[in-house]
């Protein structure tokens, strides 16, 4: 294909990447929507009230760009730690850190921009049998 600048449409975005339950991932631009082979990058969004299940992204690293709403995540050996993330906020996430998104809002969703280090959405979801109960 010859080199040359895509846009993609909100109603071209690919929703067949894999997904967390709670989430809704679509990619933008990734290997699916343009043939990209170092990067994937696409839209999240996540209902009021919703909770991701825990997971992480194999060896990807993550960038997450939150456009609107407040994200709380969770990470660490038993989902322990919290860091909160708001509108305009970017936040990393390692390879392999297994971590959990919550929207603690029930009244508004969340919109946010993800880009990984592949030109796939990895997604692994992981059971945290003594995850540490938010309260």
């Amino acid at each position: 294909m010859a080199a040359e600048v895509r846009i993609i449409k909100p109603d071209q975005r690919d929703t067949s990447t894999a997904q967390t339950p709670g989430m809704l991932r679509a990619e933008g631009c990734g290997g699916k929507t343009v043939g990209a082979q170092n990067i994937w990058v696409g839209h999240v969004h996540m209902d009021g009230g919703v909770r991701s299940g825990p997971h992480h992204h194999g060896e990807t690293e993550s960038v997450i760009y939150v456009i609107s709403g407040n994200a709380r995540f969770r990470f660490g050996e038993k989902l322990e730690t919290v860091v909160e993330a708001s509108a305009g906020d970017f936040v990393f996430v390692p390879p392999y850190l297994v971590h959990q998104e919550i929207n603690p809002r029930d009244d508004a969703g969340i919109d946010m921009i993800v880009s990984r280090s592949s030109q796939e959405n990895v997604v692994v979801n992981v059971d945290v049998p003594d995850a540490v109960q938010e309260g």
